[in-house]
């Protein structure tokens, strides 16, 4: 069973027979097909079904030399809502089956970013026509939680707000020099660190860290593309699994400037979402790649 599959209003499938029934139904009453054939795998073919606006499960197999669909494997999706960024991609495709992990050295999160590629399919259909490296292509994020709580805004008045996304603006702006081999950009940021790290360390004795910490994005588990993060929400609706009546909450999570969609399902969230709150909780981390036209 798909750890995540509860994120997508799933959580009460509990036996085979039932997750059977539930890929089946996606591929007979898909709401989106598509195919690519490759040298290595003959015709790949990628279902997917909605359950609400958004969210689903995709369902990935081969077909034989008699035309008969062999499935593969399936996950639950979130398709995201807007552009997360536009630095460079790499892709490469997982070991044990016909699935895409990419990667993204994205400098505003300080780590590199790992996620599970939703739109393979044309990423492969570009890979059969030797089109790569292509210009232009931006990154869209989305994110399943399995748990996850909603928490108040850190108290600021406009002008600490003004300030701070001035610090962070010139922050990015080091850190994209001394990608470029600045060598006093790496020594301001050096220093920026020791000064931050003197700083919480004697707060931290007397203040909660939440109080201290606006958000964070940081690596979670044995997994390349789980993080746990802590972000501000930006926007949020509730949706209906069409199939099991199960409310999922879709939140827009801001995370250290960096913005990207959450699936949560309503019984695993902990607190009421709304705009200017903030999310904590586990994720995994999806993307879909925005090819030029």
């Amino acid at each position: 069973m798909h750890k995540f599959l509860r994120a997508v209003g799933f959580s009460k499938i509990k036996e085979r027979k039932e997750l059977t029934a539930l890929i089946t139904n996606s591929i007979q009453l898909a709401t989106r097909r598509s195919y690519v054939t490759t040298v290595e795998d003959g015709i790949v073919a990628l279902f997917e079904r909605d359950f609400a606006d958004d969210i689903g499960l995709a369902v990935c197999g081969e077909f034989d030399d008699d035309d008969k669909f062999i499935y593969e494997y399936y996950y639950p999706y979130l398709i995201p809502s807007g552009i997360s960024t536009e630095e460079d991609l790499n892709v490469e495709r997982h070991a044990a089956q016909v699935s895409y992990a990419g990667v993204c050295n994205e400098p505003r999160i300080g780590v590199t970013l790992i996620y599970y590629l939703q739109n393979m399919i044309p990423y492969i259909k570009y890979e059969n026509e030797a089109k790569f490296p292509i210009r232009g292509t931006t990154l869209s994020l989305s994110a399943l939680s399995t748990k996850g709580q909603i928490m108040m805004p850190i108290a600021k008045t406009e002008e600490e707000k003004e300030v701070a996304k001035k610090k962070t603006n010139y922050r990015n702006k080091l850190i994209n020099n001394a990608r470029k081999g600045d060598e006093t950009a790496i020594e301001s940021l050096t220093l920026d660190d020791m000064d931050l790290y003197t700083s919480i360390s004697k707060k931290i004795r007397k203040q909660d860290v939440y109080s201290l910490v606006d958000s964070y994005f940081m690596p979670y588990g044995v997994e390349c593309d789980h993080y746990s993060v802590l972000g501000e929400i930006k926007d949020c609706r509730r949706v209906i699994n069409s199939l099991t009546s199960e409310a999922v909450h879709i939140m827009r999570i801001n995370c250290n400037d960096l913005e990207f969609d959450v699936c949560i399902n309503e019984v695993d969230l902990l607190g009421e979402p709304a705009v200017g709150r903030r999310f904590k909780g586990n994720i995994w981390m999806q993307g879909f790649i925005n090819f030029p036209k």
